[in-house]
């Protein structure tokens, strides 16, 4: 928003840039930084890119490319408005109760692995060690969190989050735990509230991008829950493999409820269940 001269409030259109000038801007990241978005849905980009340049008062894509190509601080933390980073505790309640009531009892006896790709802020990462302390498996299992955007990262370690947020989580907290409060898992403050240290304790985040780096390890649960939607075929592709093989024998991959799997997809992982987007690998060899 800016102000006319009367000092009534307008609002400023968010600028749109052309297919070429978008094309163009992802070729200068990619060789100033090493970071390939080229081949991310172009409608969400182009969303970003507008979002960004709307925030910094800037009038053309020229005045972007400026921007990220001397300015590496403002690019990084320019990520957040580029990938927009949405998760909150006990998102869709029906997954957690799942993974509760169907997929953790297989691990009672033996250490769990988990990887949460695109990780965000930390609270589905948070939700995760909840349910495994409640299981009474959390001391044995290895949880890693990861995304592409450091200042989320920062914000997942320190499990610091406002307490109008956390009001917003309360609903699908109760679908899962009727009986409990939030204040069970939080230290809270004056104005925000922090995980408890026994829900960090298994928990570590790092930096990874989806589509340059290698994979983390060999997990037994992958999230990856509304990722994809910001990929295109070839990207998903990618990322499929990479979640397969990131998978121990018959691991259990998670994506998001906008999610869609892929045709290619079903060569690498079973269904598991619809309604909640789990899948299962399959006993197949990849290139």
């Amino acid at each position: 928003m800016i102000k006319s001269p009367k000092s009534e409030y307008v609002f400023k259109p968010m600028i749109l840039i052309t297919d070429e000038e978008l094309s163009s801007l992802m070729v200068a990241i990619k060789n100033r930084y090493g970071l390939d978005f080229t081949n991310y849905e172009r409608a969400s980009l182009k969303r970003g890119i507008g979002r960004l340049m709307l925030k910094h008062h800037m009038d053309s894509s020229l005045d972007l490319w400026s921007r990220i190509l001397r300015d590496q601080d403002f690019f990084h933390n320019a990520i957040d408005d580029l990938l927009v980073n949405l998760t909150e505790l006990f998102r869709n309640p029906d997954v957690w109760i799942q993974i509760r009531d169907n997929i953790l009892d297989k691990f009672q006896s033996k250490p769990l692995s988990i990887w949460h790709a695109g990780c965000s802020t930390g609270e589905e990462v948070y939700t995760m060690s909840i349910v495994l302390e409640e299981k009474g498996i959390l001391e044995k299992t290895k949880i890693i969190g990861s995304d592409l955007s450091k200042r989320a990262l920062v914000k997942a370690r320190k499990g610091d989050y406002t307490l109008e947020i956390l009001k917003q989580y309360l609903t699908p907290f109760l679908k899962y735990f009727p009986k409990r409060k939030l204040e069970d898992y939080f230290d809270y403050h004056e104005k925000h509230a922090t995980i408890k240290p026994a829900y960090k304790q298994k928990v570590s985040y790092k930096s990874h991008n989806l589509v340059n780096d290698p994979p983390l390890g060999e997990f037994d649960i992958i999230f990856c829950r509304n990722v994809m939607i910001y990929f295109d075929i070839d990207l998903k592709k990618k990322v499929l493999e990479l979640m397969f093989k990131s998978l121990k024998p018959e691991g259990y991959f998670i994506i998001g409820y906008y999610d869609i799997m892929p045709e290619l997809g079903k060569k690498y992982f079973d269904l598991v269940d619809i309604k909640t987007r789990i899948y299962k690998k399959k006993n197949v060899t990849i290139p």
